[in-house]
């Protein structure tokens, strides 16, 4: 593949953070680089580690959440929880509701700040939440609600934990990289921040991030097609048909890392003592009660949130670009429709909005519009393969490669899951129905929620299913 061009979007350098552009450099709204967060080395992760604390000014923030990392917390609906656990846990979420309510407008002149401060304040939330006992109502604190919410807003993100708070802003060189090396190595990367200190949520978190990296090839291939769109003709479908058996080889690999996720984290392991922390209101499972966000009445100018799912795999842009780019966002986003949030008390006459497009909403604002662009450029590979469904059957056959590994890697995405969650659960159910005859009459068969709310075994087969329909027969109308 060619070099990218010194002037294209993706090339172009990224300002500094915290000084802004250049003097007499103009900072466009579309087109930059640093509008999207997409960096050619990197892809969607920054190029370099993110913050691991913040300045002195907020100290409690990073003291108490340091505090609730070395303490190792446990669930509080955990049935073998000590009468010790419960005083620390109760101890630290008491210093919590105490701490001051510190302010947020030095925290605007960064990018990094408010993306530490994001990570920092929700991480807290959701131990303050989940290491709570089961019957007590979930009211969130002034210290932290205020200060979560300004800094949500300006970030356009939900205040609760996202994937972008796990994954993308959540890792540190193992060892020190020759400046040589454009990116980091798969291999030498480490996580900031867990809820259980363990290696298999540190390899969770791990997993996803070295699929990011991988992506970055995607994104060669995305690029470099887009390019030879504007022309065309022969040559250019020539190259694109290249270009697309490489991006189903890229993705193979992106399904190749994700199973590999079994080498270092244990599937009870992560289900049992993990994945709870994850739990927005949508996918408490305990179904408590909305959560309360005190500290509003105070401070009328802050909108009380309506956006609270957990952390998922369908908050990586990534993936989004990949259905994006080849048009398959079009079947495998027509899945899982939702009435959640601001749709649901909108008439029934309102569109509903898919799963997938939602958990867009929980992606840095920058990606968000780095998908946009994608979807809304005026000429699109789908259109492409649409034209030429009859007169180049080579093109056909490559496309269709890239929509097959784009499938497996959703086979592999459900295999991780039956192994992760599914199984899990089910023997969950089934042992609580031995010693609870309500259990026996549930049996385990209610709908299991993933951390964005959903039926989650109905919406993985949907997009996966869905994901087929986006392939053309060679020689018949693909309209």
């Amino acid at each position: 593949m060619t070099a990218l061009p010194p002037n294209h979007f993706l090339a172009l350098p990224r300002p500094d953070v915290e000084l802004g552009p250049p003097a007499g450099v103009v900072d466009t709204t579309t087109l930059a680089a640093h509008d999207f967060d997409v960096d050619t080395r990197t892809g969607f992760m920054p190029p370099q580690p993110p913050l691991a604390r913040l300045p002195d000014q907020w100290a409690p923030w990073e003291d108490a959440f340091a505090a609730a990392q070395s303490h190792r917390f446990q669930l509080g609906r955990k049935s073998n929880i000590t009468d010790a656990e419960k005083a620390q846990s109760e101890a630290w979420r008491a210093h919590v509701r105490q701490l001051p309510t510190l302010p947020t407008t030095g925290l605007l002149r960064s990018e990094l700040l408010l993306r530490r401060a994001h990570h920092v304040l929700s991480w807290t939330m959701h131990f303050y939440v989940h290491s709570l006992p089961p019957d007590a109502p979930i009211r969130i604190p002034a210290p932290i609600t205020v200060p979560l919410l300004q800094v949500s807003h300006h970030l356009q993100l939900p205040p609760v934990v996202t994937y972008s708070d796990d994954v993308l802003y959540n890792w540190a060189l193992l060892r020190p990289q020759p400046p040589t090396e454009p990116a980091p190595a798969l291999d030498n990367l480490r996580t900031l921040s867990s809820f259980t200190g363990t290696r298999d949520e540190a390899e969770f978190y791990l997993t996803s991030a070295r699929i990011e990296l991988r992506g970055v090839a995607a994104l060669e291939v995305m690029r470099a097609t887009l390019d030879e769109l504007f022309v065309g003709d022969a040559i250019a479908r020539a190259r694109i048909t290249r270009y697309m058996h490489a991006l189903a080889g890229v993705i193979d690999e992106l399904a190749a890392l994700l199973v590999r996720v079994r080498e270092g984290c244990e599937p009870e392991t992560f289900y049992r003592d993990i994945r709870p922390w994850f739990n927005g209101v949508d996918s408490d499972a305990g179904a408590r009660g909305k959560w309360v966000f005190e500290g509003l009445d105070e401070n009328p100018e802050i909108s009380a949130p309506t956006e609270l799912s957990g952390p998922s795999a369908g908050q990586s842009s990534i993936v989004h670009a990949l259905d994006i780019f080849l048009g398959v966002d079009h079947y495998s986003h027509a899945s899982a429709l939702t009435g959640h949030g601001p749709a649901a008390a909108a008439p029934s006459s309102a569109p509903k909005v898919s799963f997938l497009d939602r958990m867009q909403v929980y992606m840095p604002r920058h990606h968000r519009n780095f998908l946009r662009h994608l979807s809304t450029r005026p000429r699109s590979l789908r259109s492409l393969i649409e034209e030429q469904h009859v007169d180049d059957p080579e093109l056909i056959v490559s496309y269709n490669a890239a929509v097959a590994a784009l499938k497996r890697f959703r086979d592999a995405h459900m295999r991780i899951v039956a192994l992760y969650i599914i199984g899990p659960a089910r023997r969950l159910a089934a042992s609580e129905a031995q010693a609870s005859s309500s259990a026996q009459e549930d049996g385990g068969k209610a709908p299991l929620k993933g951390t964005g709310g959903t039926d989650l075994v109905r919406f993985l087969k949907d997009v996966r299913d869905n994901t087929v329909d986006a392939l053309v027969d060679v020689g018949v109308n693909a309209s």
